[in-house]
């Protein structure tokens, strides 16, 4: 099935985007990637007291996880045009799944980090291939919805896991490795009902002209003030708003289940923003949308250090949600449409590995912004690193008439 043709089907049929069974599955996919790294936060001191383990060492368990999948998305990339989306899809989820379960019944620490690997490897090429079949069946608008649709999914499953886990905790921190094997009925709906498009003849497959045409498609100037925007927008989120809100409600006085309550607060707005972008993409391009992001973090930034009742932070959240609904979306809407369908899988790939460039400059920025000016400085900085972003795109995509074409 070709993109052109399922695009054709929803149009004659007016059926919504997010009744699709296709980008359901998709979507059951995302959720998997999703899961890996962000379900096990509230087992952690759980089971580094069952294994005796320092706090400076209980990191580890996310380092395990997230090393493979930032080294391993590039080499699944090129896989997964070289020999098709679903060949790399399957084994990569049972990888996942059969990992992931494995960690439940780890004797010792070290079994468990080495398990947590394996399912690092098993989830490197989920994120990537999920944008990238996105990618293959839709275009324009519905494009657009499409990938709004699956940001409003990951902001929703931000929310809802860590309650989930924590539930799970209360039985015992092994129950929460058990969550992957939720991913058993999604390896079912790839491999048969998932539709995809058919690849070009592969059978000539030369790697170093693929590179090649990989490394063109991605030099260019609207290519990478695109992946500009998506590093930058990691880097503000990993950065001043998941390290230095909590710490900040922390120095205010709130609880843990409280600094819970906010940063979900965040995760709902993501989704709802998320759920109605292609109603303010009718209207708006793509690109003004990216645009007006960066604008809103950078008010949620200048107004933190204002702040001084723990649920007023509740503002901030729910602009960085806002934000985030709005410039993620559009921003893999424009790379997956910019992106030729026989290298696609690799060029999204290219886009995942700078996604978690930015989730690991991120800390580290707001670190150093701290320790030469304190709280405050982190917030203000990265404002003015917003609205330097913003200028930079500006500049960027003065003239957009190819991005016009693609949407």
């Amino acid at each position: 099935m070709n993109r052109a043709k399922v695009r054709t089907q929803l149009s004659e049929n007016s059926i919504k985007v997010y009744e699709d069974k296709n980008l359901q599955i998709i979507i059951a996919v995302t959720l998997m990637a999703v899961l890996g790294s962000s379900s096990i936060g509230p087992a952690l001191p759980a089971l580094a007291e069952d294994f005796k383990i320092p706090p400076e060492q209980i990191g580890l368990v996310i380092t395990a996880f997230v090393l493979p999948v930032a080294l391993g998305t590039p080499v699944f990339g090129v896989l997964a045009d070289r020999f098709g989306r679903k060949q790399i899809l399957v084994p990569s989820l049972l990888l996942f799944t059969i990992a992931g379960a494995a960690c439940a019944f780890a004797p010792n620490f070290r079994t468990l980090l080495e398990m947590r690997f394996l399912q690092g490897v098993g989830a490197a090429s989920l994120e990537s291939l999920a944008l990238t079949l996105i990618s293959d069946l839709y275009n324009g608008k519905m494009l657009t919805a499409a990938m709004a649709f699956n940001g409003s999914m990951i902001g929703m499953s931000l929310a809802l896991y860590p309650l989930i886990t924590g539930g799970l905790t209360t039985l015992g921190w092994r129950y929460v490795f058990l969550l992957p094997l939720s991913a058993i009925p999604v390896v079912l709906l790839v491999l048969f009902s998932l539709k995809t498009p058919k690849l070009q003849n592969q059978q000539e497959f030369n790697l170093k002209a693929y590179l090649q045409n990989i490394w063109r498609s991605v030099n260019n100037r609207q290519v990478i003030g695109l992946l500009f925007a998506v590093v930058s927008l990691f880097i503000l989120l990993f950065g001043a708003y998941f390290t230095y809100i909590p710490i900040l409600a922390s120095d205010m006085g709130a609880s843990d289940v409280v600094i819970g309550i906010i940063l979900a607060s965040m995760a709902l707005s993501l989704a709802f923003v998320s759920s109605q972008l292609a109603l303010f993409a009718k209207n708006l391009s793509e690109l003004t949308l990216i645009k007006f992001s960066f604008v809103i973090y950078a008010l949620a930034l200048v107004i933190t250090p204002f702040l001084h009742n723990v649920w007023l932070l509740l503002i901030p959240s729910f602009l960085f949600g806002a934000a985030h609904g709005m410039v993620f979306p559009s921003t893999q809407a424009l790379l997956g449409g910019l992106a030729p369908q026989e290298y696609r899988a690799g060029f999204m790939a290219v886009n995942a590995t700078v996604l978690s460039l930015g989730q690991a400059l991120g800390p580290l920025l707001a670190g150093v912004a701290f320790g030469l000016w304190g709280m405050q400085g982190v917030f203000y900085s990265s404002a003015v690193f917003a609205i330097a972003t913003l200028a930079l795109l500006s500049k960027i995509f003065a003239k957009k008439s190819t991005l016009e074409r693609i949407l």
